[in-house]
């Protein structure tokens, strides 16, 4: 039997389904308010329910992130960010031949056509590499605008292998302009992890130098960033994707969303904290300053807006991020031992402890990518290149199913009717 809430307005009794879910809270079916001329507030959305899905699963009281069913340590463990991406977008793992043909599709289309590579050099030298991201992707839709139909879903598909295929090659090429180096074509023969770093770090004509301990942290990075449900640049994706925009132009509009530092640049953040203490010696006074209710500063890293209990990502990237920092070494980068610091006290200080304050996903990703030697300024685009497959199976999951365009309602507080006055008589 179907549960129904009820509410009284005006003296009037109304009865809203409640619509059951797999996994986690049921949301009651609020839709019919409309017609009783009442709307529901929820500034940020933070209890309403915009959309149905069946990519991901949090549970942010238990510690849980699950793609498809499948547990993050799980997948973590045995699988790499190209299968998790097929799970994504097809709703299974794929058998052997599926993700080799999977991955052969992604890897065909890696190049940049070279008249749209003449973009980049539109961007002054040291311009942030998420404005350049941000315009490639929505200047795809350029190349494929004419030959994408929305309405078919292998055209769907194939833009999702396009877009999985190319952001690494785009981010290699805003990175490489930034430093005024050469670009560096996409080599097959490599991993897709191994791959983006020989585009970054390597040099044009020399074989990939990259270390198996670094390529395999830089795939989980992607994987474990790959989704997490309805945030906010997945929303945006879908708002934007709601009003049938090239899909280019909605993925362009979730890369924006994530560049703030409320949402993607967190692990950013990280890195600015570590500078701002300095050095191993100050730990002690900053964490102090943490404490003080009275004070401003705050840890950054430590803690998570969803996860109340453990971020399930951070325990399998600690693993990484301990194996790369065991390869690179800490002792001569300050930063890096102010880290290990931090981290030690979060895990055995009562006053972390007890307020659930562990290190989560955006403190060991800056530190792995701080090791591995890539600058601050990238880690966004990382982050984008991870969520890809989350964005894109969003919006393809939205697209093949009934769908209106997104409308949210407001508030209103602002004056009531009055007539103009002329200028003169004011």
């Amino acid at each position: 039997m179907t549960q129904k809430v009820t509410i009284t307005i005006d003296g009037k009794t109304i009865e809203l389904p409640v619509l059951e879910a797999t996994e986690g809270l049921n949301v009651v079916d609020v839709r019919g308010l409309i017609k009783e001329g009442v709307f529901t507030f929820d500034p940020g959305f933070l209890s309403t329910a915009s959309c149905e899905s069946r990519v991901t699963y949090i549970d942010g009281d238990a510690g849980i992130l699950m793609y498809r069913g499948y547990p993050i340590e799980q997948l973590a463990k045995h699988s790499n960010h190209l299968e998790v991406a097929y799970l994504l977008l097809n709703g299974e793992l794929p058998n052997n031949s599926q993700y080799l043909e999977f991955e052969s599709s992604i890897k065909s289309h890696q190049t940049i056509d070279p008249h749209f590579q003449q973009m980049f050099q539109g961007f002054k030298q040291g311009a942030h590499p998420m404005s350049m991201i941000s315009a490639a992707l929505a200047g795809l839709a350029s190349l494929y605008h004419d030959n994408t139909d929305i309405t078919k879903p292998e055209d769907r598909m194939l833009t999702a292998h396009r877009l999985i295929a190319k952001i690494p090659t785009l981010a290699a090429i805003a990175y490489k302009h930034g430093r005024g180096e050469k670009y560096i074509e996409p080599n097959p023969e490599l991993s897709y992890a191994e791959n983006f770093l020989h585009m970054c770090f390597g040099t044009a004509g020399e074989a990939s130098t990259v270390s198996p301990t670094i390529a395999k942290a830089m795939d989980r990075i992607f994987l474990l960033h790959a989704d997490h449900e309805q945030n906010a640049s997945t929303s945006t994706v879908r708002m934007a994707g709601s009003s049938d925009c090239n899909p280019y132009a909605a993925i362009s509009s979730g890369a924006t969303a994530l560049w703030g530092p409320a949402h993607g640049g967190a692990n950013e953040a990280v890195l600015k904290m570590l500078n701002e203490i300095g050095d191993v010696s100050r730990v002690g006074e900053f964490v102090k300053k943490a404490k003080d209710k009275s004070d401003p500063f705050k840890l950054m890293g430590f803690g998570h807006r969803v996860y109340k209990n453990f971020d399930p990502r951070a325990t399998v990237m600690q693993e990484s991020c301990h194996d790369v920092l065991a390869e690179q070494g800490v002792e001569d980068d300050p930063l890096l031992e102010v880290a290990q610091a931090l981290e030690k006290i979060a895990r055995e200080d009562e006053y972390f402890i007890e307020r659930k304050l562990y290190p989560n996903i955006d403190f060991y990703s800056g530190i792995t990518l701080k090791a591995v030697g890539i600058p601050t300024e990238l880690f966004t685009v990382i982050f984008t290149l991870g969520r890809m497959p989350g964005w894109i199976t969003h919006w393809n999951e939205m697209l093949s199913a009934p769908y209106k365009i997104a409308r949210p309602r407001q508030l209103y507080l602002g004056e009531s009717k009055r007539d103009y006055v002329s200028i003169g008589s004011r």
